[in-house]
């Protein structure tokens, strides 16, 4: 489908019938969100959501941590899900091997690639990184010819670009899959995002996967223009759960793809409120009412004009309708509401009112509303409502 967007401004690259794939590590990379723990049964009902919405792999986390991590990573392995299950490793034989025999039928090497990373972190040079990760590659493919592989270039976006394509290149030669294109610190813009992505699909031959951090709120933007540029994977988190500011998030790249991209991506979005509650709930987190896709506020309308216009034709303020994430549509009465908004809220009550008596109410609404300083619960509506209508019977007598 083309959106009317997409007609008004055509996009340099369009994505066309390329199959956008998510790769959703909420957890791995989501349980690493500062405070953050999810139990073992939390990790498998996660696990099953994401399998059940159509998520094509999970990054399931860490099986070198040992104990319940590389319980839980072997279960989630053996559930029979349809997504294809991942799992995160350093860049040693000894990580991968454990992580082989969870039975997952994909794996992460992750290694850094930039140079303040190769210099300070791991006091190292680019040879030594090109031998280790030639080295991991061909032992996980010696132990299962048929492993998926993923390696990943921590700090990619800190990375010279000509060792970028040949650290991509030497693990291609060994078997690899993709390369996992890591945005560590959230650092990248759309423009420099497609540029530098294309240039490494192009010069490298691997499919590219985008990995994009929320540091200076572009990790959704990031995720699409890597797409653009022939990325055919995003590595996503439910809610854009993730270190520091966070991940790109999973129902925020899903809905942006299929609406302003005008892209299918096959996923059961009906579920996105649901399974957004459920992370969060086990994260200790609550979503914010103002989130975008799956947060209330989302479908919730307040001023006399948006109102009007919705109750007219939900098209004129809402791109989707909130069925499509699990949400419901809220009209909600306060100090910016007019008396069309009273009209048809009174009408859920079973009250029909006038044009003209929703105008009479109106000023007491907004005067409550100002003291409260806050919207109107339906109590409180009923009760301007009572008073009124008595005041009006009084003046009658």
């Amino acid at each position: 489908m083309e959106t009317q967007l997409a007609k008004n401004f055509p996009l340099e690259s369009k994505l066309g019938a390329v199959r956008v794939k998510f790769d959703d590590t909420t957890l791995r990379d989501g349980e690493q969100t500062a405070g953050v723990v999810f139990a073992n049964k939390e990790k498998v009902r996660i696990a099953k959501l994401l399998d059940e919405i159509g998520i094509d792999q999970i990054e399931a986390g860490i099986p070198a941590m040992g104990g319940d991590e590389r319980d839980v990573i072997e279960e989630i392995a053996h559930l029979g899900l349809k997504a294809s299950v991942l799992g995160w490793n350093r860049a040693n034989t000894a990580d991968i091997q454990t992580t082989l025999d969870c039975g997952v039928d994909a794996i992460a090497i992750s290694l850094a690639t930039s140079d303040i990373h190769i210099d300070t972190k791991l006091k190292k040079d680019r040879p030594w990184v090109l031998a280790t990760i030639r080295e991991c590659v061909a032992f996980a493919k010696d132990k299962n010819p048929d492993i998926y592989i993923s390696v990943n270039a921590e700090d990619a976006s800190r990375t010279e670009l000509g060792f970028l394509i040949e650290y991509a290149k030497t693990a291609k030669a060994e078997g690899a899959d993709r390369i996992r294109f890591c945005d560590t610190i959230g650092l990248m813009e759309p423009f420099r995002t497609y540029e530098v992505v294309k240039h490494l699909r192009e010069e490298s031959g691997l499919e590219v996967e985008m990995h994009t951090h929320n540091d200076f709120g572009m990790a959704v933007a990031n995720a699409i223009a890597g797409a653009h540029a022939g990325a055919t994977w995003v590595n996503v988190t439910v809610g854009g759960l993730g270190e520091r500011a966070g991940n790109a998030a999973l129902e925020e790249v899903a809905m942006a793809l299929k609406y302003i991209e005008g892209f299918e991506t096959q996923m059961d979005t009906t579920r996105f409120r649901e399974i957004g509650e459920y992370v969060m709930h086990a994260a200790g987190r609550q979503i914010p009412v103002w989130k975008s896709v799956i947060g209330t506020n989302m479908f919730a309308h307040e001023s006399g004009i948006h109102a009007d216009g919705v109750i007219k034709n939900p098209k004129t303020y809402e791109v989707f309708a909130p069925t499509e994430v699990g949400l419901e549509r809220q009209i909600v009465i306060g100090k910016h509401s007019g008396s069309r908004s009273l009209e048809l809220k009174f009408s859920e009550y079973g009250i029909e009112v006038t044009k003209e008596q929703a105008s009479e109410m109106l000023p007491r609404v907004r005067q409550m509303a100002i003291e409260l300083k806050r919207s109107l619960f339906d109590k409180e509506l009923i009760y301007i409502y009572n008073d009124w209508k008595a005041e009006k019977t009084a003046a009658a007598k």
